[in-house]
């Protein structure tokens, strides 16, 4: 729900579906700042690693301050804001209109919401990333910060006799081996830091939908994604009450698992791992549908790359000074001169950027022409062409005699690049797919039963649009097998490393970095700014 985070027990649906609509609008207006809200859902992460850095009173913050690129000691700023002005139609972000309608309270059409939900983001989450000595990424993170009493139970007594702070770093599974070495390699002989591997015990997932992480159930940990909201609401499962509770449901077949190995059929108690991905399922289950594979589709459609994707890349590149990852305050820190010195330079050549691939038979947008006309004439020239007037000096003068200057564009200038959200190109790429439901007559119901006249007036109008009917459906199928072979192409071809070239002069402009999202044509792909128009441009 918009409104509420987790919710802590089954008690608690009938309340949160009651403010959910209330809620619906307000949490609009507040996406609007973010671009859209994505759809209600969940998803647990097995493919991400936990690392816990431990330390009594701020050693664990003094050792990790050196080797990461965020400020631990300053709390976090929000996200980027969306630029609303000027964004495209396609991008279905959330109008003006719809704002002020959610701060009064409603508009004439819906009923009376609950004002804007604030977005919070705290200093117990944060993203980051950690850089090698030539200052190149090793691999970026999301840290998460507890306080632990005598006992090594979470606590929110900061000041509590004997307590110590820990960092939990959620980190992807291809960097996690690299990072727990680098974490080794650099403590040295901090007897008061210990580290260690807790993923098999501790488990990480997403909540789609929701713009409020507060009230989280006992056990566990909850936060805005600080690196966009669009991203969800990051879970992280902690609490030993959870692992004790999945022991004491009497449901003892539960706990035990049978594989059947080369050495013959074996049993084995379930991790408490795999016991705190259970309870957590059960506990969304009754909210949310769950919906894996949806963290990889949003995050490659906002361009933001992880793991071995942005290794032996520069922090810049890999705009992770967008996504909170970089202080350019903090003091020193491993890596920090090449990040610096790109940063006093203000010019970063290349940059990883989300690549929609569409067949050469698809009719394109005329943003998209018009942006391509301003990429080959240059963003200065092109404008000027494209959208610039001229105007008549001397008015007393032949048309034909009269002397003409320029005047500057005036009014709706598109950029290099048309701007879309995530959403938006969302729904490009379901469209262009098939990914799409078709209204059909059906969904308009049928007439009343014993209703003849209806029925005979009505013969001729239903048989058409059972007609119109198959035509779409017909269509759609196209769509999803034009779609199929697109997505079998790209498999084959847009694989990491390979280049993307311009046929014009044969001149690499890019190379991909990921495979395309599941089910979709999306991939990240380093790009060269100087070929799409974006070089200097101070809306990067």
């Amino acid at each position: 729900s918009p409104q509420k985070g987790l919710p802590k027990n089954k008690s608690d649906t009938q309340k949160i579906l009651t403010m959910a609509s209330k809620a619906a609008a307000a949490a609009a207006a507040a996406a609007s700042k973010y671009g859209a809200l994505w759809g209600r859902g969940y998803e647990t992460f097995l493919n991400r690693r936990i690392l816990s850095v431990t330390g009594t009173g701020d050693h664990a913050t003094t050792y990790l301050q050196g080797l990461v690129t965020s400020d631990l000691t300053a709390e976090p700023r929000a996200p980027r804001e969306e630029d609303m002005e000027n964004v495209h139609a396609l991008s279905g972000a959330v109008t003006d209109v719809d704002v002020a309608a959610a701060e009064d309270g409603g508009s004439d059409n819906d009923a009376p919401v609950e004002q804007e939900v604030p977005v919070r983001f705290t200093s117990k989450m944060r993203s980051t990333c950690f850089l090698d000595h030539r200052g190149r990424i090793l691999t970026d993170a999301i840290l998460w910060k507890r306080t632990l009493d005598s006992d090594g139970g979470s606590t929110t007594d900061a000041t509590a006799k004997g307590q110590t702070t820990e960092y939990l770093i959620d980190v992807p599974d291809d960097t996690a081996e690299s990072l727990f070495a680098h974490l080794k390699q650099h403590k040295l002989r901090r007897s008061k830091i210990k580290l260690a591997d807790k993923s098999k015990d501790l488990s990480v997932h997403a909540v789609y939908g929701t713009l409020n992480a507060e009230g989280a159930p006992p056990g566990y940990m909850a936060a805005m994604d600080p690196r966009h909201p669009s991203l969800g609401m990051r879970v992280l499962s902690v609490g030993e009450e959870i692992v004790d509770s999945g022991d004491d449901d009497g449901d003892e077949e539960a706990d035990i698992t049978i594989s059947i190995e080369d050495t013959g059929p074996s049993i084995s108690s379930k991790s408490p791992r795999d016991k705190r991905q259970q309870h957590f399922e059960t506990l969304m289950n009754n909210f949310f549908d769950s919906t894996p594979g949806t963290y990889s589709v949003l995050r490659k459609l906002a361009g933001i790359a992880e793991g071995t994707e942005i290794a032996s890349k520069t922090a810049l590149e890999s705009n992770q000074e967008f996504l909170n990852a970089i202080s350019f305050t903090k003091g020193c820190y491993l890596g920090q001169e090449l990040t610096a010195r790109s940063q006093f330079t203000g010019v970063i050549r290349k940059r990883i950027l989300p690549v929609m691939i569409v067949d050469t038979e698809m009719e394109v947008p005329r943003p998209w022409i018009m942006a391509s006309m301003i990429q080959e004439m240059g963003e200065k020239d092109g404008v000027e062409k494209i959208f610039g007037a001229m105007k008549v000096v001397d008015g007393t003068k032949p048309k034909e005699d009269a002397e003409m200057i320029k005047v500057k564009p005036t009014g709706y200038i598109p950029p290099p690049l048309p701007k879309m959200s995530a959403a938006g190109a969302g729904s490009i790429v379901s469209m262009i797919l098939g990914s799409v439901n078709v209204h059909t007559s059906e969904d308009d119901g049928n007439p009343q039963e014993g209703d003849t006249e209806a029925e005979d007036n009505n013969a001729d109008i239903v048989k058409e649009e059972l007609q119109k009917d198959q035509q779409k459906m017909e269509e759609l199928k196209k769509l999803q097998l034009s779609g199929q072979q697109l997505q079998t192409e790209l498999s084959q071809l847009a694989i990491p490393g390979a280049s993307i070239v311009d046929k014009k002069d044969g001149k690499t402009i890019g190379k991909i970095i990921s495979t395309p999202a599941p089910g979709t044509n999306v991939l990240l792909a380093q790009m060269r700014l100087d070929r799409l128009g974006l070089l200097g441009n101070n809306q990067k």
